[in-house]
């Protein structure tokens, strides 16, 4: 049988993500971005059903194909480039949607594996402070007062290309914005009543941690969340830009950015531009999404 308590918290869960939903809904910019993330990560997830053609199978490209302009069908004449192709051949449409797949997951997956680590040690230093706490926080200092890109830079040349090393990377140079929210919320959730009752009643550590400040520290952890998704897609196309992110056989958008610069003054524009205007919405929408969430998840900011 289900328990009142538990399924009175699932039901305040559920009406208060509809709230937000419909906040989101009633101002044009925000439901304007959330309708281009939803369109962006059904491409991402349905790039084998959308593409007319699969970037990565060589039976498919044929080089008498290469950079041919938007509009133009290829040379069996039997499929038409809507976006053109690149100077390999490929059909930009599909290799914009594949990057897409690829870009999202590396900014997502590391998020969450961030965001994993992050909110453990920002719960860990909150929860115990003293030298637990001195220990952890100058570590977060210390990450953040490097630039990202260039530790991204620094462990990638190091290791090597890979999907998996992009993660990697990324997730060492965003923990510590995770682990200074989470601290920050947990520190004002320590003092509430409710946080005295549970230490009175000598409830364990971790049931504490879990059950009562976790949940109490979700706001800002989602709208950092959302930032620092669009964060982790920005830096992973700057890696694969410069020729340090995943390798040619998985590329994301800033990889076919980068296939496209040095066609850039021979005319073939739309090699660079199409991934580069795919990259900008994506970006854009999430954002939006980020700077909207904050807005709705902090009453200070209510008006």
């Amino acid at each position: 049988m289900t328990h009142p308590t538990s399924s009175h918290a699932s039901l305040q869960g559920s009406t208060a993500a509809l709230r937000i939903v419909r906040q989101l809904l009633s101002k044009p910019l925000s439901a304007l971005a959330l309708l281009c993330c939803l369109l962006v990560i059904l491409a991402a997830l349905f790039a084998p059903w959308l593409a007319p053609l699969n970037p990565y199978d060589l039976a498919s490209i044929d080089i008498m194909d290469a950079q041919l302009a938007p509009g133009s069908q290829n040379f069996a004449a039997t499929l038409t480039y809507y976006l053109g192709t690149d100077g390999q051949g490929r059909d930009m449409f599909s290799a914009i949607l594949y990057g897409l797949r690829t870009s999202l997951f590396v900014g997502v997956f590391s998020g969450l594996i961030a965001m994993t680590i992050g909110t453990f040690l920002g719960l860990i230093a909150a929860y115990y402070g003293g030298r637990t706490d001195t220990l952890i926080m100058r570590a977060v200092d210390i990450m953040l007062g490097f630039p990202t890109i260039m530790v991204a830079l620094l462990l990638l040349a190091m290791l090597g290309q890979g999907v998996e090393k992009v993660i990697f990377a990324l997730v060492v140079v965003q923990w510590a914005y995770y682990t200074r929210a989470v601290r920050s919320s947990a520190l004002v959730e320590s003092n509430q009543e409710y946080m005295e009752a549970a230490r009175c009643l000598a409830l364990p550590s971790q049931r504490i941690l879990l059950r009562h400040l976790l949940p109490n520290c979700l706001s800002p952890l989602i709208v950092i969340g959302t930032i620092q998704t669009a964060s982790a897609i920005s830096t992973e196309a700057t890696l694969s830009f410069l020729g340090l992110g995943v390798p040619i056989t998985e590329p994301s958008l800033g990889l076919l950015i980068a296939n496209g610069s040095q066609f850039l003054l021979s005319g073939s524009y739309w090699i660079s531009l199409y991934p580069g205007l795919v990259l900008l919405l994506t970006l854009f929408s999430i954002n939006i999404l980020g700077d909207r969430l904050r807005d709705l998840l902090n009453p200070r900011l209510q008006k």
